[in-house]
């Protein structure tokens, strides 16, 4: 690859600032890590960093959404410490600012070898719009910058494209890794390719979406994004998640993918977004409006079992016939 990666700069005696993805999924209850494939992913290049003698790594991430001081109060950072130590098998300090003389005294007064853990970036409300002032300020805490979130490499926000405009940088092991592997997938794939695209947000994946149709021989969207598709379709989705603003991209999309765009043929339809929703309705062909209307009714009806709905073929209809299995 062409971007330079940590081999290619010098960190002895260096502050470093490395952005990772510690967005890990937790028990809404407890608060407790589920899951810390991320933090994970994320040691090959600390291990690196220390291991070539630096004044101290901090390390930037963020943790789910952040809009309200009750987000803050749910996406506190400082449940990863912990976790982190663990696998780093030496002190974390966690910092619980991202800005200010705490925080710039923690990086200030590190021993030699330091980690430090900042909190949660999107505190910042400058963060995911990329606040010039914001990137330039955390670009000032160092003296080199390590982007090692893969995850977040695609979002203009000051953590990721805001510090790097300040200071030299280099791509981290997963990201060289992920980059290595995406060139060589669009730049010399082996056929057939297939991409496979989910999340929430059709937006964020647009111009992924295009690229991907012109080398890929099929695109399968899945994830919340695939209802804003649906709807561009004319398909009742419901209260499913949906980017209204989106819908005529969507079927621009569409229209030029051909029979290369595959969408799900599956939704499920419930009264609340959880595993004890009332009457699960599987729906096994495109979302269809007499398809949801029986949903809703069982839903409104509170039928407490499953019901499968089916297409069966009427020879002698052009709409199908629902058959209804308890």
């Amino acid at each position: 690859m062409d971007k330079k990666t940590i081999k290619d700069i010098e960190v002895a005696g260096k502050v470093v600032l490395c952005r990772v993805d510690f967005n890990v999924p937790r028990n809404k209850e407890t608060g407790e890590i589920t899951n810390d494939n991320r933090v994970v992913a994320a040691l090959p290049t600390i291990n690196y960093l220390l291991e070539q003698a630096p004044k101290c790594v901090v390390l930037f991430s963020h943790l789910g959404k952040v809009k309200t001081e009750e987000d803050k109060a749910k996406n506190d950072l400082a449940v990863v410490a912990p976790c982190l130590e663990k696998h780093l098998g030496k002190p974390v300090t966690f910092v619980n600012a991202t800005r200010g003389p705490v925080l710039e005294d923690a990086i200030k007064n590190a021993a030699d070898g330091a980690v430090i853990l900042v909190q949660n970036t999107r505190y910042e409300a400058g963060e995911s719009k990329n606040d010039p002032e914001l990137g330039k300020y955390w670009a000032s805490l160092g003296d080199v910058f390590v982007e090692d979130a893969f995850g977040s490499v695609h979002r203009a926000h000051a953590s990721t494209a805001g510090i790097p405009a300040h200071l030299p940088s280099a791509a981290g092991f997963l990201v060289e890794k992920e980059i290595a592997y995406i060139g060589k997938a669009v730049n010399d794939p082996e056929r057939p390719m297939v991409a496979i695209l989910g999340g929430a947000k059709v937006s964020d994946k647009i111009l992924v979406i295009e690229n991907l149709l012109k080398v890929a021989d099929k695109v399968i969207v899945g994830g919340g994004m695939c209802y804003t598709f649906a709807k561009a379709m004319g398909h009742n989705i419901g209260n499913s998640l949906v980017e209204d603003d989106r819908i005529e991209i969507a079927k621009e999309l569409i229209a030029k993918a051909g029979d290369k765009l595959i969408l799900p043929i599956d939704s499920i339809c419930s009264d609340k977004f959880a595993v004890d929703g009332l009457s699960l309705i599987h729906i096994s062909e495109p979302t269809r409006q007499a398809e949801i209307s029986y949903a809703v009714f069982c839903l409104k009806k509170k039928k407490k079992k499953t019901h499968k709905i089916t297409k069966k073929k009427n020879k002698n209809k052009k709409a199908p016939q629902i058959s209804i299995k308890k």
